[in-house]
C-alpha cells in the first residue's frame, strides 16, 4: 500500500490481469489497473451490510487529488446510508435551478397560489434566484450557495427573506420530484435578516393634503382618484378594490361581499361617504368591474404611476398605497377603542383568531365603519371645499369632542351630536363645562351640556 499520488499512478503498469491498489491514508479509496492498461479510481465500503465497489471515474478525467476529494464525498454519503451510484445518477438527471424554477411556476404555483402571490414568486425567481444560482445543478446546490444568495441581498432584507422562502419551497418540491435526497433542503441553514415593521398612517393634516391633491386630479385621472378614495374609506387591500365587481356591492346594506380575498371570503362594511362614492360611479353594461380599466371588460391595472403623482402633489412621497389601509385601521382604533372590531372591519386575521370576533353582530360593525368614514371625511374633504363659517365651527366643535374624549358610544342623544350639541362627562381631566359654554356663546352656538350619568 502507498499513498495514491500522480507519481505513484504513473508508475503503475499492467501485468496481465486486473489489479487493485489501495491508498494508505484514505481507507477504502483505490485505483484499479486493468490488463489493458486502463486505470480507474474507486472506493470499497459497506452499504446495508454488504461490501460494495463504487467507481469514481477514469484516470485522466480525474487526477489523484480530484478522485480523493470525490472519494471522501462518496464515503460520506455511505456513512449516511446513501447509495453513491444513485446519487451520481440523480446528479446526471438533475436539472438546473433555472429549469426547476420553470417547472415550479408551471406545475406547482397555479393550483396552490393566488395570482398575486404567483407573480411575487415569479419575480423572486427571475430577478434574484436565476441571476445568482440559475445555472447550478439542483443536486449540487449547497448551504454556502444559499447563504451567498441571501447575503447578496442584505441591502433589501425583506426581499432577501422572501426570496429564500421561495427557494426553500422549490427545494422541498425538488425532493418530491426526486431531484434531491429527502431532508437536504439547503435553505434551512440560513439565518434570516431582521425586518423592521413599517406602520405608516396619515394624520388629519396629511389627509387634508391628500384630499386636496385628489381633487386636483379628479378631472385628469378620475378612475385612479375614485379607487384611492375607496381604499381610504374601506380599508381594503388594493387588489380587493381593483378587482371589485358590481355584483359584490350591496349599497342598501352598505357592504362589499368579497368572494375571494387574501383571507378568503369576507364582508367589508362601509359608511355613507363610501356609499355616495359608489353611487356616483357609472355602471357599464359591458364591464362588470367597479374600477374599469383601459381594455374593454377589464379592471384598472396601472395605479402606481398616478399614485406617485398624487402623493407627490400632496407632499407624501413616503406613503405607499397599503398605508391607506393602515390609516383606516389607526382611525378606527382611536375612535372605537376596539381592536377586535377594527380587525373584523379589515378582515386582517388569521383563522385561529377570527373566532373571537364571531359574537360581533353586523350592526355595530357597520356603525363603526360609519364613524371611521365620517372622521376621515372631515379631514379628506375639508381641504377640497371652500371653508364656510359653519364648517369652521364644526371643525372646532369636533376638536372639543376629541379633547373631551367622547364619541358616539358615550353620548345618549346622537341626534343632538349631529346638530353640534354636546353632552359631556365632566371630570378633572376634561375641559370645564363652563369653558365649553363660553366658547359656544362666542361662536354663536347654543349648546345643551349635561353630565352623563
Amino acid at each position: 500500500m502507498a499513498k495514491i499520488t500522480i507519481r505513484f499512478v504513473s508508475s503503475l503498469q499492467p501485468n496481465g490481469r486486473d489489479k487493485d491498489y489501495f491508498d494508505d491514508e484514505l481507507k477504502g479509496f483505490g485505483i484499479r489497473v486493468r490488463k489493458s492498461g486502463h486505470k480507474s479510481y474507486f472506493i470499497m465500503n459497506r452499504l446495508n451490510g454488504m461490501l460494495r465497489r463504487f467507481t469514481i471515474g477514469p484516470h485522466g478525467a480525474f487526477t489523484p487529488e480530484k478522485a480523493r476529494t470525490e472519494a471522501k464525498k462518496m464515503l460520506g454519503d455511505l456513512a449516511k446510508g446513501r447509495n453513491p451510484s444513485e446519487e451520481k445518477e440523480r446528479s446526471r438527471n438533475s436539472p438546473s435551478i433555472r429549469k426547476l424554477g420553470e417547472r415550479f411556476l408551471k406545475e406547482y404555483c397555479p393550483s396552490r397560489l393566488k395570482p398575486t402571490t404567483q407573480r411575487e414568486y415569479k419575480r423572486s425567481i427571475e430577478l434574484f434566484i436565476n441571476p445568482m444560482i440559475g445555472r447550478t445543478c439542483v443536486t449540487n446546490l449547497s448551504d454556502t450557495n444559499v447563504v451567498e444568495l441571501h447575503q447578496s441581498m442584505s441591502d433589501k432584507p425583506y426581499q432577501a427573506n422572501r426570496t429564500i422562502g421561495v427557494l426553500s419551497i422549490m427545494m422541498k418540491q425538488a425532493e418530491k420530484w426526486g431531484y434531491r435526497e429527502k431532508k437536504t433542503n439547503p435553505c434551512f441553514s440560513v439565518e434570516k435578516f431582521k425586518e423592521k415593521g413599517r406602520e405608516r398612517f396619515l394624520s388629519s393634516e396629511e389627509l387634508q393634503r391628500l384630499g386636496k391633491a385628489l381633487s386636483g386630479f379628479e378631472t385628469d385621472k378620475p378612475i385612479p382618484v375614485t379607487l384611492i378614495r375607496l381604499l381610504i374609506f374601506t380599508g381594503c387591500r388594493l387588489s380587493e378594490i381593483q378587482t371589485l365587481k358590481w355584483q359584490h356591492v350591496d349599497l342598501e346594506k352598505r357592504q362589499l361581499n368579497l368572494p375571494d380575498s387574501k383571507t378568503g371570503e369576507k364582508i367589508v362594511y362601509f359608511g355613507k361617504e363610501c356609499e355616495q362614492i359608489l353611487r356616483n360611479i357609472p355602471k357599464l353594461t359591458d364591464n362588470p368591474y367597479v374600477i374599469i380599466g383601459a381594455l374593454e371588460g377589464d379592471h384598472l391595472k396601472e395605479i402606481q404611476k398616478p399614485w406617485r403623482k398624487i402623493r407627490a402633489t400632496a407632499g407624501l412621497d413616503d406613503v405607499r398605497i397599503h398605508d391607506l389601509r393602515h390609516t383606516f385601521a389607526s382611525h378606527g382604533v382611536i375612535l372605537t377603542g376596539s381592536l377586535p372590531m377594527v380587525g373584523k372591519l379589515l378582515g386582517h386575521t388569521r383563522p385561529e383568531t377570527t373566532a373571537r370576533y364571531a359574537h360581533l353582530a353586523a350592526d355595530p360593525v357597520r356603525e363603526a365603519a360609519q364613524e371611521i368614514s365620517e372622521a376621515i371625511s372631515k379631514s379628506l374633504y375639508y381641504a377640497e371645499r371652500k371653508e364656510t363659517p359653519e364648517e369652521n365651527i364644526g371643525a372646532q366643535l369636533l376638536d372639543l369632542r376629541e379633547r373631551l374624549g367622547i364619541n358616539r358610544r358615550t353620548v345618549e342623544n346622537r341626534a343632538k351630536l349631529d346638530k353640534a350639541e354636546i353632552t359631556a362627562i365632566e371630570s378633572g381631566d376634561n375641559m370645564p363645562i363652563n369653558a365649553i359654554m363660553a366658547y359656544a356663546d362666542a361662536i354663536g352656538y347654543k349648546l345643551s351640556v349635561s353630565p352623563i350619568g
